[in-house]
């Protein structure tokens, strides 16, 4: 917590010196207590002393003023607020390599169930398209609020020869330069590719890469899947193994400005997805949170007051 008027707080002091001069009053008041010899009578006659209550009204008032103080100082914290405009592209890897069952039960099965958690991460006013590629890049959704329509297209996904992460890269900035733009211009775009491999086909990942930063489009990439992972394609005797290529995809984060990331399970994928969602999907904005402190301090004064009144029948 932070205090936008932070010169403010020196009134505390002002609080700290009635407390002061309370403390003293109270520490002075035996001086002038009168004498009385006849205990027995005193005890009939004088009404019974308040003891400790009669601190707390007073101890309550010192409280509620510094919570003013800080109140009037205009506090602020730092708040989570959905951006209101972006473009978000999600380019998931379709290649064959993506039935492996390493992730279980597989890893086409585990990245569109955490890509449809993802969608329901983001804010729901920004603008999330679906890019599919394998040998060839597909738009398969445009960017849209749609959510519904995004989750029908992951579901549709299917898997087919060879991969071409920079096809993947130019088909989702070609889906972005698409996208009407509002009455403020064009939103900012990200691009988030999950891939369990390395290109075999299209352009190569530093064309692409390029290609995104001079958009001024960051890529997030995620390395999906165990370097255990193997397929067995129909007609070979053997299984192959489809380790995943992670410096390669982390070149085409660190080139383009966005960031590396890696996932061996689904859960781990989520989590992914959601650190993503978070970053991207929202901002950080200091919020003056004044009027919390003096809600605060109102209602300690009027507890104060209340104890007074049923106390002693009397405000502090």
């Amino acid at each position: 917590m932070t205090f936008l008027s932070p010169e403010r707080l020196w009134l505390i002091a002002g609080v700290v010196a009635l407390g002061t001069v309370y403390v003293v009053l109270q520490a002075r008041r035996p001086r002038y207590t009168m004498k009385f010899t006849n205990l027995a009578l005193l005890a009939s006659v004088a009404p019974s002393r308040p003891g400790w209550r009669r601190h707390v009204p007073a101890t309550l008032f010192l409280v509620a003023m510094v919570i003013l103080v800080l109140g009037f100082a205009r506090p602020a914290r730092q708040e989570r607020v959905p951006k209101e405009r972006a473009t978000i592209i999600m380019a998931i890897d379709t290649s064959l390599s993506m039935m492996a069952t390493d992730v279980a039960p597989s890893r086409i099965d585990a990245a569109k169930a955490a890509a449809k958690s993802f969608a329901d991460i983001l804010p729901p006013q920004l603008n999330v398209g679906l890019v599919a590629f394998n040998g060839r890049a597909t738009l398969k959704v445009p960017p849209t609020t749609d959510r519904e329509r995004l989750k029908k297209g992951i579901d549709s996904l299917e898997l087919g020869e060879r991969t071409a992460i920079g096809e993947g890269i130019f088909t989702s900035l070609d889906a972005i330069e698409a996208a009407p733009a509002d009455g403020e211009g064009r939103p900012p775009a990200h691009i988030v590719l999950m891939s369990d491999g390395e290109t075999t086909d299209g352009r190569p990942n530093g064309l692409a890469a390029q290609a995104a930063k001079e958009a001024g489009v960051p890529v997030s990439t995620i390395a999906f899947g165990t370097d255990e992972g193997t397929i067995r394609l129909p007609g070979e005797p053997m299984a192959q193994r489809v380790a995943v290529n992670r410096p390669a995809l982390e070149a085409i984060a660190d080139q383009t400005g966005g960031k590396f990331y890696s996932a061996v399970t689904e859960g781990q994928l989520r989590e992914v997805y959601e650190n993503i969602g978070t970053q991207i999907g929202y901002t950080t904005e200091e919020r003056e949170i004044a009027a919390t402190f003096t809600g605060a301090g109102l209602a300690v004064l009027a507890l104060a007051a209340a104890l007074s009144l049923l106390w002693f029948s009397r405000l502090p």
